[in-house]
């Protein structure tokens, strides 16, 4: 069976899982990885350095900041591959980039397409209080996340779920499809699953700025944000003493019912944690935060 060639496109975790199963299938070659040039890193919040690992196999890397620029699409079309991989991209692939791979051009979503087409599915699997999702491989084609299905894995959101074990939960989902799919694809095989649009729904794109914690929502909704923005996010936050106070995790307290408060107050103070009011009078306790070294004072009010 002839080895099969792959352009891998991505500068995130997903693209350093699908850069070690092409690597590591006998049936596949990478012929160059197109990744980000880690002075661009902070357009990822969740950005990896894949130089190393390319290096070390003999990979040719080449550096873009737009894949559909004509020096990129250059660059990748010199790479000779027969698919390509776009495994932690942010732009959407355009017809001159699709035009380059007659094998097709295959996508990573993490959701349960076509539910949550678009940005931040993993925070918004959450927020949305999802019960079970999916990883997604599709088939890349002029929509946003609207093409054939090539393999899903499916897997529960937990109850108390945050972005940062979802997210391992979906890096494990991605190698089970990889290492299937890789194997189907350099069989010749091209599973096409068109997706339901009678199913579909969409995620907006989130900022920084959506993590701004309102304590006069209830401490469900507040715990909600927290677990679902935090790492490898950039996590929810108030503010205390004109400083941005990050909270990376909490739990909820039955203080509410307790305590004469305005929401946002602290109302309970300890060396490793405190405890603020919330709306509907409930409230939640603060476990881990960055940004101030000590809790905030009693009865200060943080979001002012």
């Amino acid at each position: 069976m002839p080895t099969k060639r792959a352009l891998l496109i991505g500068a995130v975790e997903t693209t350093r899982i699908a850069f070690d199963a092409i690597t590591r299938h006998p049936g596949w070659d990478v012929a160059a990885l197109v990744t980000l040039d880690p002075a661009h890193a902070a357009r990822h919040s969740d950005y990896v350095d894949l130089r190393p690992a390319a290096l070390e196999r003999g990979c040719r890397i080449v550096h873009v900041d737009n894949i559909n620029r004509e020096d990129a699409l250059s660059a990748i079309r010199d790479a000779g591959a027969d698919i390509a991989f776009v495994m932690g991209w942010s732009q959407i692939c355009g017809a001159a980039f699709r035009d380059l791979f007659p094998g097709g051009v295959v996508g990573y979503h993490p959701a349960a397409l076509p539910r949550l087409r678009g940005r931040a599915a993993i925070p918004w699997t959450i927020l949305q209080q999802e019960p079970i999702t999916a990883g997604t491989l599709f088939w890349i084609d002029a929509g946003t996340d609207t093409g054939a299905i090539l393999d899903q894995q499916f897997f529960h959101v937990a109850p108390m779920e945050t972005a940062e074990s979802l997210y391992a939960k979906h890096m494990r989902a991605l190698t089970v499809m990889l290492d299937r799919s890789l194997e189907r694809l350099a069989a010749g095989e091209m599973p096409r699953m068109a997706q339901d649009e009678s199913c579909a729904t969409w995620a907006a794109r989130r900022t920084p700025m959506d993590g701004l914690i309102d304590w006069h929502r209830p401490a469900t909704d507040i715990l909600r944000l927290i677990r679902a923005t935090g790492h490898p996010y950039p996590g929810a936050f108030t503010r205390s003493n004109g400083a941005d106070l990050r909270i990376w995790a909490a739990a909820l307290s039955d203080m509410g019912e307790r305590y004469a408060a305005r929401p946002g107050q602290v109302v309970l103070r300890a060396a490793d944690g405190f405890t603020m009011l919330c709306g509907q009078a409930t409230a939640l306790t603060v476990t881990q935060w960055s940004g101030v070294d000590k809790p905030p004072k009693l009865h200060a009010i943080l979001g002012e």
